[in-house]
């Protein structure tokens, strides 16, 4: 890259973030009570999140804290300007849109190498790698934003992170405040986007009733489309009935869709088997965090000819003649898709500011947390919940 395009990005980048930064006064009194306390100070904070404007945001309030940044994004979800903007103001940032998944595990052992005290991690793929490569006593807590990563802390990687681990999915703000209304408007908002095509009249199947499935399925009805939930736990099922879904299995309801949204957080959702009851013409969204949802290998290792429709979309032709569209290459729809913008600003605004200060108390009184996945502290959680319908206005 040369240092033309280089500065043009960062200067791309910046004024983006200055309409993001504008709209985001939860994370500005953060930043300024940051940077009278200096939490961080004398801190180095290694993060793996994706990587655009509101995060750029984020990464700034903790540097107010005093905080030394060394980062990189999630796979296929890296704005490049928004790089180039923190590059810019001297943090080490690794990773490009373009990466490939190896190139992008080289980030993430990047971020490790540099030994960070404190981890802001998405999909645990740090507390992962600090894990394997032995420098998990360097570190002394951290955050974990999603239900993924949440998942792998308490299955594979349980005992092997013997540090505090603050997982912000598991707060009743980001479920209601991120996930439902921030994931829900944004993944219906992206396929909107993507395909330019009709949400009225349209048979959706979302495959999971999580807070983000909810939004999801919430948007989606707003927006005038028919929807069924495939969701296997009983009482979700039983809340997603009483909501007024059609409910089922997924492979009863692959035959009536049109539409399929992945929103589980578990790998192996969409396989050959429920692809085979498809009718031709089916778009396949995934809302999760890893790529894994949907089968994608298996679905493009069938095909008789894959062609790019669109830098988000991909037409599969099938040996039987029906054709499947694939958004986003399976990743995350609606950041890895085209014109990516991700969650609402004020519910990053409120998701940010969970992130910010239970990482302050991470770094300020790691020894009053117990080693291993947790929920953010309750006192945080009613702060929070005061500051932001006082933001809101929702108390005149």
């Amino acid at each position: 890259m040369s240092a033309l395009t280089s500065s043009t990005l960062a200067d791309q980048g910046a004024a983006r973030i200055r309409w993001i930064r504008s709209r985001m006064p939860l994370l500005a009194a953060a930043r300024a009570e940051f940077a009278e306390r200096r939490p961080f100070a004398g801190r180095s904070v290694g993060m793996s999140l994706h990587l655009e404007p509101k995060t750029a945001v984020l990464l700034e309030v903790l540097a107010a804290g005093g905080a030394e940044i060394v980062a990189t994004g999630n796979h296929g979800s890296t704005q490049d300007d928004i790089v180039a903007h923190l590059r810019a103001t001297g943090m080490t940032v690794f990773g490009r849109r373009d990466d490939t998944l190896a190139e992008h595990e080289a980030n993430v052992a990047a971020v490790v190498a540099a030994r960070p005290g404190i981890l802001l991690d998405n999909g645990a793929d740090l507390g992962a790698g600090v894990g394997a490569a032995g420098t998990a006593g360097t570190v002394i807590g951290g955050t974990e934003e999603t239900t993924s990563g949440g998942i792998r802390l308490r299955t594979e990687l349980a005992g092997r992170v013997p540090f505090p681990t603050i997982v912000i999915n598991d707060s009743p703000l980001k479920a209601i405040g991120e996930n439902r209304h921030g994931v829900g408007q944004s993944v219906v908002e992206s396929v909107m986007r993507i395909t330019n095509l009709m949400i009225p009249g349209r048979r959706f199947v979302v495959a999971g009733y999580g807070w983000c499935g909810r939004g999801i399925a919430q948007y989606l009805r707003a927006f005038g489309g028919r929807v069924a939930v495939a969701e296997i736990d009983e009482l979700k099922a039983f809340e997603a009935a009483l909501d007024g879904y059609r409910v089922g299995e997924l492979a009863d309801l692959a035959e009536w869709g049109e539409f399929f949204i992945t929103a589980t957080g578990q790998p192996g959702i969409i396989t050959d088997e429920i692809v085979d009851r498809m009718p031709s013409g089916a778009v396949l969204a995934n809302a999760g965090h890893f790529p894994w949802e949907i089968d994608t290998a298996a679905l493009t290792g069938r095909a008789t000819a894959v062609t790019e429709l669109d830098t988000a979309i991909e037409r599969i032709e099938l040996p039987d003649g029906r054709e499947i569209v694939l958004l986003a290459g399976g990743r995350m729809v609606n950041l890895a898709g085209r014109e990516p913008k991700g969650n609402s600003i004020e519910a990053m605004d409120l998701g940010f500011l969970l992130q910010a200060l239970s990482l302050e108390r991470v770094a300020t009184a790691a020894d009053s947390l117990v080693p291993g996945a947790q929920p953010v502290p309750d006192d945080l959680e009613r702060e929070i919940a005061r500051r932001f319908v006082r933001a809101l206005g929702a108390d005149r």
